[in-house]
């Protein structure tokens, strides 16, 4: 009798630890503290060039670097960059991604590395975000900006960093050796509805309010909020690193959308409105029981 107790008791014990294992797993999965998507993409080619504040101009801006989809220049459309390829590890994400040229001395310096590009929710209600319009585009910071104005932006995640420095509102005048120069700047997240572009290329946007994470009843759609993340190898004596716009604090970049409509939902609906933490592929280490959203190919399963 009593090691018919005992098996009773030992069996009891087992199914209590593994439902308490099972319970574990529930709400570790359950547990909401990422919703994105990388897109990850290489530099292509840098020109004077700006196809949204100087379109057709060839040669009229400062330099850029471009990411991405290697036809992007002065001319280009969204007809453009859907006919052409691109380097993003996500192959039907042709977007054109670029900003200022980073200079050391006179020599660029290019990210020599895929770089990461974050589409994340920029509000509270992660499930209410819905994907980018076919053909929208925006400026995101100023090359007119004081340093002041850099660092109150909205979009000044961490301003510049290198090494264990931080929230450097200008390039570092020295970085550790070995160690890179990064800059995290986000972009707005909350559309007017209606508009592809504006007049100053911005007014079409707008952040959500900073205390409540909703978005203004003037811009009331809610879309990814990019989130660039660019690295580039220099340290050292960073006296001569400059932008080609001029100040470390005239950073901002540019977003052209070509995304493949259909990619892109699967990727905001499965990361962004499920609370992952999605690698290019929409596939979230940390909780691999999710699946993912796009084939081992990095496209929706045909």
């Amino acid at each position: 009798m009593s090691r018919k107790l005992s098996a009773l008791a030992v069996s009891a014990a087992l199914v209590a630890s593994v439902t308490a294992v099972a319970s574990q797993s529930a709400q570790a999965d359950d547990l909401v503290t990422h919703h994105e998507f990388q897109a990850n993409c290489s530099v292509t080619h840098h020109l004077p060039d700006d196809p949204i504040v100087l379109p057709g101009l060839a040669g009229a801006s400062h330099l850029h670097t471009f990411l991405g989809n290697p036809s992007t220049n002065a001319r280009t459309t969204n007809d453009s960059l859907m006919a052409a390829q691109t380097n993003c590890k996500t192959p039907d994400d042709k977007s054109a991604y670029w900003f200022p040229s980073v200079y050391n001395g006179d020599q660029i310096v290019p990210p020599n590395f895929p770089q990461v590009i974050y589409y994340k929710s920029g509000i509270l209600r992660y499930q209410d975000v819905v994907p980018f319009p076919p053909g929208i585009r925006f400026v995101v910071g100023s090359p007119s900006a004081s340093q002041e104005e850099f660092r109150t932006a909205p979009g000044a995640v961490e301003g510049w960093e290198c090494g264990d420095s931080f929230h450097n509102w200008d390039i570092p005048a020295w970085c550790v050796p070995g160690s890179q120069l990064n800059i995290r700047y986000q972009a707005p997240s909350c559309w007017n509805g209606h508009d592809l572009d504006s007049a100053d290329h911005k007014s079409h946007m707008a952040y959500p309010d900073r205390a409540t994470l909703v978005c203004p009843a003037t811009h009331p759609v809610a879309v990814p909020m990019i989130e660039f993340k660019m690295a580039f190898p220099v340290s050292g004596d960073m006296s001569r690193v400059r932008l080609s716009s001029g100040r470390g604090y005239s950073w901002h970049y540019d977003f052209m959308n070509a995304w493949d409509a259909p990619t892109q939902a699967a990727l905001v609906r499965h990361c962004v409105n499920g609370g992952l933490q999605c690698d290019p592929r929409g596939f979230d280490l940390y909780k691999p029981n999710r699946g993912a959203a796009l084939g081992p190919d990095y496209r929706l399963p045909r």
